[in-house]
């Protein structure tokens, strides 16, 4: 997976859970401040366009990763977040499905069904998608890490030639 197809799956999965728990929140935690609003929140149709208008994004990402990184590394065998990556790619289909249906029904009793489908999908693909970068987080603190003592030693020998230095200096002086 390159960094330009990494970058834009991180940033869509970020917008579209950002925009989709906000929406969340505003639909079932704030309460409207007019008895007689249709909306709980002046920012909510926004923020629901928001969320549908960036949700494509994902999909689009999910599928530009789908040979370089996802069948490439199950054809290859590699263990490392095999099941939280194949837990995502499970969750992907009923959750961008039942995203579109919730749109699109008119029935209340389907667009409660589909809107409990995307709120499950959707808290599976979010817990996944974190499970699922542990490992690489991991190795980039280990790397950091790494580089800290590396700079540590480097200041350190630093300290030291300028210490010599001195004493040179001192010496020369006396």
């Amino acid at each position: 997976m390159t960094r330009f197809e990494a970058g834009l799956l991180h940033v869509s999965t970020i917008l579209v859970a950002g925009t989709g728990l906000v929406y969340a929140w505003m639909i079932w935690f704030v309460r409207p401040t007019d008895p007689y609003a249709i909306v709980n929140h002046p920012l909510q149709p926004q923020v629901q366009h928001a969320h549908i208008l960036v949700a494509p994004l994902l999909v689009f990402a999910a599928g530009l990763v789908w040979q370089r990184h996802i069948w490439d590394h199950w054809s290859r065998g590699v263990r490392r977040g095999r099941w939280s990556g194949l837990g995502m790619m499970l969750t992907l289909v009923p959750l961008v499905a039942s995203g579109y249906l919730l749109q699109t029904a008119v029935d209340d009793a389907w667009r409660n069904v589909w809107l409990w489908v995307h709120l499950v999908t959707s808290g599976l693909w979010i817990v996944g998608y974190l499970v699922h970068q542990v490992p690489t987080v991991r190795l980039w603190m280990q790397g950091r890490r790494r580089e800290a003592q590396d700079s540590d030693m480097i200041s350190s020998m630093d300290e030291a030639k300028a210490a010599r230095r001195s004493q040179r200096a001192n010496r020369s002086r006396s």
